[in-house]
């Protein structure tokens, strides 16, 4: 457990790095694009689709990390309010639930990118399936964290922020 734990923190922070590098991209790119249509009248005609792709990719990768910190929408309320042993199972049920909802989205994501993968991006020469594989890369990050996350509650991680709240 310990060593899937470290690989879980190794995989989730690399998740971390790259989402902020597609975000600062699709940023920079959205930047460029209102310069060049607005300031210099001169609009282009690739950095939206490239944004926009980067955008997807930030958003993907960007919820591993959300989830090892725990700031995925959750039913804490009710988790907080129940005894500490039903609490707990309701969490671990949530957590089986986005296991098999990210296992599902990697599963899907995989087929969209490869039934895809010889159309091209709007104005570019590149494979849209390279925006759609953020579907199964995205979610293949995600689901170590979710495993992760259950492994960490059922080591008493859970029930140490249930008193830190309470």
């Amino acid at each position: 457990m310990t060593l899937f734990l470290r690989f879980e923190r190794l995989t989730t922070g690399l998740a971390t790095i790259l989402s902020i590098t597609f975000l600062l991209i699709a940023a920079a790119l959205a930047i460029y694009q209102v310069s060049a249509r607005f300031i210099f009248g001169n609009p282009s005609t690739w950095s939206e689709v490239i944004s926009r792709s980067a955008m997807i990719w930030a958003v993907f990768l960007g919820v591993a990390p959300a989830v090892r910190e725990g700031a995925m929408i959750v039913v804490e309320i009710v988790q907080r309010s129940l005894p500490a042993r039903l609490g707990m199972a309701l969490h671990l049920f949530a957590s089986f639930l986005s296991f098999v909802f990210f296992a599902i989205l990697f599963w899907q994501g995989w087929a969209m990118t490869e039934r895809v993968a010889r159309q091209k991006l709007a104005a570019l020469d590149v494979s849209i399936g390279w925006a759609y594989a953020a579907l199964p890369v995205g979610s293949a990050f995600i689901l170590i964290a979710v495993v992760a996350s259950a492994i960490r509650a059922t080591q008493g991680e859970w029930a140490e922020r249930a008193e830190v709240v309470q």
